[in-house]
């Protein structure tokens, strides 16, 4: 075992038999990196993060950084995932780096984030064809990742892995659903109705759940729980080309 992967497994034991593991690691990366770091965890089941569960986000940037890769569907962590590699972005105004996501930058920027880095692991066991999971650093100044905080952020990340790992599958045990179950259900319950009443594809019903969202400047799941619960209907839209 390489050091790095034993200093992965020693960070995953200690926060092994914590009620939510994945908070206390969060927790306890950002504690290393120091405090002008935030960080948020994310496990999806595909790389546009439609499907995905929200472990855990701990800074005063890091819910806001989570949130708008969910509504918008574009960020460094969908990226890293649809990517398979790192994305280091050390000053979102350098065009060159936000390219692929231009609207989640400037909305980042308004909310104070000012650098982004997402930093991917192996596929977990319990996914489906194309997950990932994905370790996000935030920071209110621009700058790079030192090699020190690469590093460490690189061990914490392998030791959400070995933690997820360590998880029953589910129905095997009650703690699985702190890993796997979706936390925004609801916007796939959503997606589905969407798909349905306008003779969308599920993709094409996201874009336009996300879209009505984005217009609005309101969160994703907020549209998604009044479409499921309080019975919102979106405008009829022209059929969308085949695609």
């Amino acid at each position: 075992m390489t050091a790095h992967r034993a200093m992965a497994a020693e960070l995953a034991a200690l926060h092994l038999d914590h009620p939510d593991p994945a908070s206390s690691l969060t927790r306890a990366c950002r504690a290393a990196l120091g405090p002008s770091w935030s960080a948020g965890l994310t496990l999806a089941a595909d790389a546009a993060l439609a499907q995905r569960v929200s472990l855990a986000a701990d800074g005063p940037l890091a819910s806001q950084g989570e949130a708008l890769q969910i509504n918008l569907g574009e960020g460094p962590c969908v990226e890293a995932l649809s990517r398979r590699r790192p994305v280091l972005a050390p000053d979102l105004d350098d065009h060159d780096a936000t390219g692929n996501w231009p609207v989640y930058a400037a909305e980042a920027r308004a909310h104070g984030i000012r650098a982004a880095f997402a930093l991917p692991v192996a596929v977990p066991r319990h996914s489906s064809p194309q997950p990932g999971l994905v370790l996000s650093l935030y920071r209110d100044r621009p700058g790079v990742l030192s090699d020190g905080d690469l590093h460490t952020a690189r061990a914490h990340a392998d030791a959400a892995e070995l933690l997820l790992l360590s998880v029953p599958a589910p129905g095997e045990d009650d703690a699985a659903e702190a890993w796997l179950l979706p936390a925004d259900a609801v916007v796939h319950q959503a997606t589905g109705m969407i798909s349905y009443r306008h003779g969308l594809t599920a993709g094409q019903a996201l874009a336009l759940l996300r879209a009505h969202a984005h217009t609005r400047h309101t969160d994703l799941a907020e549209v998604a729980r009044n479409i499921v619960h309080e019975g919102l209907r979106l405008p009829d839209l022209p059929q969308f080309p085949e695609s």
